[in-house]
């Protein structure tokens, strides 16, 4: 039977308060690891006014009980992080120059740091490496967009992108950081369409009326980004429907690491288990299994195994294994799905150890993860978007 409904995602720039605190989270992950490979880290980020809090658990092996503020500038990184968002303009309330900032970070739990270690603890049963804490997570892909992403995320991304990119080579001058996009896609038997509906909040400056804003954002972001063949005369564009967005940032709103995790995933396409990603170190499987969940449902959909792929998975603290493992093709499947399960478990591992070599996770490079989503991106660094494997599935499905 034809089926027709609309499905809307949405993107945030790197200027909304969220947004901020995963950068500013991330930016501390990546010291860490410059620092030492292995540091364990779990950073979280608040930010509104003229203020910045940054608490959470920090262990740097290297430094061997050194204290932690002897080699981690954590208001540097604060105000880097912040400069390179773009809140430096002379009537910013938040701005990286002036900010207030509270550093709340101390050492990880040893109970915790017990389980994760590769070695053995007194009731821990194993000495191999355990996942950092229970927990499901899912990994997801489809054929909609080259990326294998879905359509209404991967839309809003991309008009993300181009506001930032004409912010930040300063071609359009009354732009500010602050920004959200949201894409509105029609399918038709289970394949998009068009687009129904575009919205574009952003910051500006005072003296720009909001007519030429959306003569600007209408003509140079949405009909650039949005492929012209999804696009009519019945598509609706609402650029800053309050008609005004002066006010924006930590100074309108506030902020917290890790509240956009629909927008870091699948834009609602796929499911999500719940836990954030920015400032957390790869032994803690919401991130690291997270990544191993889209690197696996990629591999499947680009194999032509499947149209649609969700993965997901579960582990308890300090087990070495995943309690379970699950694929779901939504029909799609071109093989039986207990022979692509098979597969699957087949050419991957799901180890916590094995999910942060096969996707070579001690490195400091989260940073590129943050803005923009997580998934989808054309970046070498970003290991779980290759399809390396989709001929080592396509084999053993057979």
């Amino acid at each position: 039977m034809s089926r027709r409904f609309i499905f809307s995602s949405e993107s945030v720039g790197e200027g909304h308060p969220d947004k901020v605190c995963d950068t500013i989270s991330d930016a501390v992950l990546d010291a860490c690891m410059s620092i030492d490979k292995t540091s364990r880290v779990a950073c979280e980020t608040f930010v509104k006014s003229n203020t910045v809090v940054v608490g959470g658990e920090i262990t740097i092996p290297k430094i061997k009980g050194a204290a932690l503020d002897s080699v981690l500038n954590v208001g540097n990184i604060v105000r880097q992080a912040i400069r390179g968002i773009g809140y430096v303009n002379d009537d910013d309330v938040f701005h990286a120059d002036r900010v207030f900032i509270s550093n709340l970070l101390t050492s990880q739990s040893p109970d915790i740091a017990q389980g994760v270690d590769a070695k053995e603890a007194d009731g821990k049963g194993t000495d191999e490496q355990g996942a950092g804490d229970q927990g499901l997570m899912f990994g997801f892909a489809c054929n909609e967009t080259p990326e294998l992403m879905p359509a209404p995320i991967m839309f809003a991304h991309r008009l993300g992108r181009e506001l930032t990119a004409l912010r930040k080579a300063g071609k359009v001058k009354w732009l500010r950081p602050d920004a959200k996009s949201q894409v509105s896609v029609l399918y038709q038997d289970n394949k998009p369409v068009r687009v129904t509906n575009v919205v574009i909040s952003t910051q500006h400056t005072e003296d720009v009326k909001n007519e030429e804003i959306r003569r600007f954002i209408i003509a140079n972001v949405i009909r650039k980004v949005i492929p012209k063949e999804f696009l009519d005369a019945s598509t609706e564009f609402l650029i800053n429907p309050t008609g005004r967005f002066v006010v924006g940032g930590p100074q309108g709103d506030s902020g917290l690491t890790g509240r956009k995790i629909i927008v870091d995933t699948y834009g609602g396409m796929g499911r999500h288990g719940g836990g954030a990603f920015s400032g957390k170190d790869p032994s803690k499987v919401d991130r690291s299994a997270a990544y191993m969940g889209r690197y696996v449902a990629k591999n499947v959909v680009a194999a032509g195994l499947a149209d649609r792929c969700e993965v997901q998975f579960a582990y308890a603290i300090g087990h070495p294994h995943p309690v379970s493992v699950h694929i779901d093709t939504f029909g799609t499947n071109k093989v039986d799905e207990a022979k692509i399960e098979k597969a699957v478990k087949s050419v991957f591992s799901f180890k916590p150890a094995d999910i942060v070599k096969q996707l070579n996770l001690l490195r400091p490079f989260y940073s590129k993860t943050t803005n923009y989503g997580h998934f989808g991106k054309d970046d070498k660094d970003i290991t779980w978007e290759k399809t390396d494997k989709a001929s080592a599935l396509k084999k053993a499905a057979k």
